[in-house]
């Protein structure tokens, strides 16, 4: 009976920890793969009114918990990937901003500060954010009790390359980039992409992400392999997209591409497609695209009801 009790103190305590720390490493000893270079350091730019806030090579990847009270909870919870095309991560307005919307509809969010691809740090830097995301998606379902949280309802969340992050994460949930210390599983149970980058087929893709992830000349494996919509299947999240089509930097047909793919198999998902806001607009600046996050509580609540 003592030792439950000491259990319980001591998962209370860890709990209590990450609640008021807020952020926290989601690798609690050495990153497989990891290398070190004293060069390559975090540092972030922007952040005032006149710049967005941009964190530059992330060493230590971590999570930034945004937990809803039980009693306002509706029991669901969002991994959040910012995007920045694989170089940077825009991680207040695609981040923290987006995480505080969710709380104000009862959703828990976590904002994944993930590694971003470079040869300095990496031993094969095309799997470092996955490995990330998994980890991540990993520990909120495992702590999923203590955080009030249905671990049949945690959705992953992406823009721009962070939503080509969240549809990796969708359909290699289960690829074997790092050693599992647990048979839970990285499988979202839905997802939000919000302007992503789907494809890195030539046709369609952005080619900074591409080039940032797979190097330059990547090979036509690796070009497909990390083409979404050439990887889904029958057990790929239901999914939201949310696109504008006058996108000049991730044309709207990747989130189509995706569309297709996931009706091919019978899989539920919804695109909104707006007139107006371009590229890397996180909650709105105004005009129909502005209406997204309505439109996705609307969608959410639906989903969450099944």
């Amino acid at each position: 009976m003592k030792s439950i009790y000491n259990t319980s103190v001591i998962l209370m305590f860890a709990f209590n920890y990450l609640i008021a720390q807020k952020e926290f490493p989601i690798w609690e000893s050495e990153i497989p793969g990891q290398l070190t270079s004293t060069e390559y350091q975090e540092y972030s730019t922007g952040g005032d009114s006149k710049d967005i806030l941009r964190i530059h090579q992330v060493v230590t990847p971590s999570l930034k918990a945004y937990i809803v009270p039980k009693e306002k909870s509706n029991g669901a919870a969002v991994l959040i990937c910012p995007g920045g095309g694989y170089k940077i991560l825009a991680i207040d307005h695609e981040g923290y901003q987006v995480a505080e919307w969710l709380n104000s509809i009862g959703i828990s969010a976590f904002v994944l500060k993930y590694r971003l691809p470079d040869d300095r740090i990496m031993e094969d830097k095309a799997i470092g954010p996955l490995q990330d995301a998994q980890k991540a998606m990993r520990i909120i379902r495992k702590n999923a009790n203590l955080w009030n949280i249905n671990p049949n309802k945690i959705g992953v969340m992406g823009f721009s390359a962070g939503g080509h992050l969240a549809a990796t994460l969708s359909t290699h949930y289960d690829a074997k980039v790092y050693p599992k210390e647990s048979k839970l599983s990285a499988r979202p149970d839905f997802s939000i992409l919000m302007y992503p980058v789907i494809s890195f087929q030539d046709e369609l893709t952005h080619g900074g992400s591409r080039t940032n992830l797979l190097g330059d000349s990547p090979s036509k494996k690796e070009v497909d392999y990390y083409s979404n919509e050439l990887q889904v299947n029958k057990f790929t999240p239901i999914t939201l997209l949310i696109h504008s089509i006058d996108d000049k930097a991730v044309p709207i047909e990747n989130s189509i591409a995706y569309l297709k793919q996931l009706k091919a198999f019978s899989i539920p998902v919804e695109l909104h497609a707006f007139s107006d806001g371009g590229h890397g607009y996180g909650l709105g600046r105004g005009g129909t695209h502005s209406i997204w996050s309505k439109n996705a509580e609307n969608w959410l609540n639906v989903i969450l009801k099944e």
